[in-house]
């Protein structure tokens, strides 16, 4: 196991285990509350809004305003989710383009977060990316008529997967192996590294980790370009991934 890109990731799982502070935020006494229901909404908004720097986005302060009233129970988060689409469709001075993104995802992955459901359209289309991580390269992603079968093929092998001989380590490489893996298929058109960031998030907690805070919210960019790197090969420039051993 030697790959950097998936190194990178085993790097921020291990630093989230030993620490768990959380710069100063607009959510943080909400998140540091004893009162359970406050504390999930914190860290779900926290988490929800931290993810857009992946793609270089940042949300409104109103959404920030909805999502304080929504944590201190004035509003519901279907309520929140209407407000913010109804702010952009009802005044067309809105910033209609990278900001209304960003406050609609972000409401709703904290909806994902806060539940227990996930949905999502398939793309079928054939994608590439350049990245500047790789000098302009792309990273190859899953075939659009393969999606399906291979989101099936990794879903199904992590299922009967025994963690019970492994210790801490063993269990993070996997852990970095099998999110990178997922990731690379690119399930859906926009949005594939916050999706498997929040996929990721709800799996952990199955598995008993708490990792509703800062793993992914403060490392977002990092966690997608780590990513990148543990996906791409040429041969011709000496830039591969070993053999894996998991």
């Amino acid at each position: 196991f030697r790959d950097k890109g998936e190194r990178l990731i085993m790097r921020m799982f291990e630093e989230h285990v030993e620490s768990k502070d959380i710069e100063k935020d607009p959510f943080e006494e909400y998140i540091i509350q004893t009162e359970p229901s406050q504390k999930e909404l914190g860290y779900a908004w926290y988490t929800a809004m931290g993810l857009q720097a992946v793609d270089g986005l940042q949300p409104s302060e109103y959404l920030q305003s909805l999502a304080i009233d929504n944590i201190e129970g004035k509003i519901s988060l279907g309520e929140a989710n209407r407000l913010i689409e109804r702010y952009y469709e009802e005044s067309s001075d809105r910033d209609i383009g990278r900001e209304k993104e960003a406050d609609i995802v972000s409401s709703r992955i904290a909806m994902v977060l806060s539940e227990n459901q996930f949905a999502g359209k398939l793309r079928d289309y054939n994608i590439s990316k350049r990245e500047w991580v790789l000098d302009g390269a792309s990273v190859n992603y899953g075939n659009a008529n393969e999606l399906e079968e291979l989101l099936e093929y990794d879903l199904k092998k992590e299922k009967v997967y025994d963690y019970s001989s492994l210790d801490k380590e063993d269990i993070i490489q996997h852990f970095a192996v099998f999110i990178s893996d997922l990731w690379q298929i690119h399930a859906f058109g926009e949005g594939n590294t916050r999706t498997t960031a929040v996929f990721f998030i709800k799996y952990l907690r199955t598995l008993g980790f708490d990792v509703s805070n800062d793993l992914f919210a403060k490392n977002s960019w990092y966690f997608r370009n780590s990513l990148v790197r543990a996906n791409y090969n040429n041969y011709t420039k000496d830039i591969h991934v070993p053999q894996r051993s998991t």
